[in-house]
């Protein structure tokens, strides 16, 4: 091994902690594959005949979708970890004017789901997502199993963010 320093790939400097410097590389992966996958989604939806939703609201209409069950707006935050319920009420609103998403109120509460024509573009965005990304997977060099491992880590870690969060309201 070198004798040199090794130098972490980070976005912020300043932010290296001397006990884990692999934390802010860790993050930084996780501002550039955010905003990557956030761009693939926009323009996988763009193909997919819908060229105006941001990155909320496809997670919201895919998550709408998800098991073809209705659900309450609570329920999609907590799935999606979204806090702010209002910007999920208002990717639900565009969903609805756009003809995604239909609800339906059940007393007090409002349970939403796919139209047909959200159903046939969430399958045209899957067609699309199979044809261009989850075909390139060999080329990671990954196998399914090792992305299943990730996603267990990367779902920790959200634990761990979301714990330091609520302390950091504290100060």
């Amino acid at each position: 091994m070198s004798d040199k320093k090794k130098h972490p790939i980070v976005s912020s400097s300043h932010l290296v902690s001397e006990k884990s410097s692999e934390l802010s590389e860790l993050e930084y992966g996780l501002i550039i594959a955010n905003n990557a996958f956030q761009r693939w989604m926009m323009r996988c939806m763009n193909a997919s005949g819908i060229p105006d939703l941001n990155p909320t609201d496809i997670l919201i209409l895919h998550n709408v979708n998800h098991r073809g069950r209705p659900k309450k707006v609570a329920d999609i935050c907590f799935n999606l970890n979204i806090e702010d319920t209002h910007t999920a009420t208002y990717s639900l609103r565009k969903l609805t004017k756009l003809h995604l998403i239909k609800n339906r109120k059940q007393g007090k509460e409002n349970f939403f789901s796919t139209t047909k024509e959200g159903e046939k573009l969430c399958m045209r965005y899957k067609e699309i997502r199979e044809a261009c990304l989850v075909d390139s997977l060999g080329a990671l060099g990954a196998g399914n199993e090792e992305i299943g491992e990730l996603a267990k880590v990367l779902r920790s870690l959200s634990g761990l963010y979301d714990q330091a969060a609520r302390a950091a309201a504290s100060f």
